[in-house]
C-alpha cells in the first residue's frame, strides 16, 4: 500500500488526521480498511492520543467509522446509501451546470479548455489518478462559475465526505473513462453555446455514468468477496 506524503500542520493530531484524510481520499486506504491506532502512531511517530483525536474528527465528518469490538475502519457504503448519494449529486451538479452556462465567463471556459486538455494527456497515458484529479478541478470550476460560492461548497463537501476510491471510480476502466472525458468535452461546448438546460440535462448523465461505475465495483468486490 503507497501511503500519502503530508506537511506536518500545527498540531499533531491535526497531522495525523491530514495524512489519514489524504490516504483515505486518495484510495490508498480502500473503504472497509481498519485503521490501526498503535500501528498509526508509529508510523507517523506520534503518541497514541493525537490518532484517537484524528479518528473521531474523521468520524465526524464521515470517513472513518466505529465498531464495536473491531475498532476504527475507513467508511464504506451500501449499494443503496451511494444510489442516494449520486441522486444527489445529479441534482446539485445539474444546478451547477445550468447556472455556470448563463454566467459563465470568458477566462473560466479558458480554464475549463485548460482542464480538458490535461483530462486528455492522462487518458493517452493510462493515468487514473491524474484522470481523477483534473475532473474533480473541473467540477469544482463549474460550481465557482460566475463567482458563485453556495453550491461550490457543498460539493466540497459531499467529495469530501464521500471519497471515491481510483478503483471504484469512472477512471479505472478506460472505455469508460474514454467516455467520461468526451462527456467532459461536450460539456465545454454546452457552456459556449450557453444551453443551460442542455448543460444540467448532460451533467447529469455524466453523474449517471459516474454511478454506474461505482456501482458495478462496488458488486464485482463484493463478489470477490464471497468467493
Amino acid at each position: 500500500m503507497t501511503y500519502a506524503t503530508v506537511k506536518p500542520p500545527g498540531s499533531r493530531a491535526g497531522y495525523v488526521q491530514e495524512v489519514l484524510r489524504s490516504e483515505i481520499l486518495s484510495g490508498a486506504m480502500p473503504p472497509g480498511t481498519p485503521i490501526l491506532q498503535d500501528k498509526v502512531a508509529e508510523r507517523l511517530g506520534v503518541s497514541i492520543t493525537p490518532v484517537r483525536e484524528a479518528l473521531r474528527n474523521l468520524e465526524s465528518v464521515g470517513l472513518v467509522v466505529y465498531e464495536p469490538n473491531f475498532g476504527a475502519k475507513v467508511a464504506e457504503h451500501a449499494a443503496g446509501d451511494m444510489e442516494e448519494l449520486y441522486l444527489l449529486r445529479a441534482t446539485v451538479e445539474g444546478l451547477a451546470a445550468r447556472l455556470a452556462a448563463t454566467s459563465i465567463s470568458p477566462a473560466e471556459l479558458a480554464r475549463l479548455h485548460d482542464i480538458h486538455r490535461e483530462l486528455r494527456a492522462a487518458l493517452q497515458v493510462g493515468d487514473a489518478g491524474r484522470m481523477s484529479a483534473a475532473s474533480r478541478e473541473f467540477h469544482a470550476q463549474i460550481a465557482r462559475a460566475g463567482g458563485r460560492s453556495i453550491i461550490a461548497r457543498h460539493l466540497q463537501w459531499i467529495w469530501e465526505s464521500h471519497p471515491i476510491p481510483i478503483e471504484q471510480s469512472v477512471w479505472s476502466n478506460l472505455k469508460v473513462a474514454e467516455q467520461a472525458v468526451e462527456s467532459h468535452a461536450r460539456l465545454v461546448a454546452l457552456f459556449e453555446a450557453g444551453d443551460a438546460a442542455g448543460a444540467d440535462n448532460h451533467m447529469v448523465q455524466q453523474v449517471r455514468l459516474a454511478a454506474s461505475a461505482r456501482l458495478a465495483s462496488m458488486h464485482e468486490r463484493a463478489n470477490r468477496a464471497a468467493i
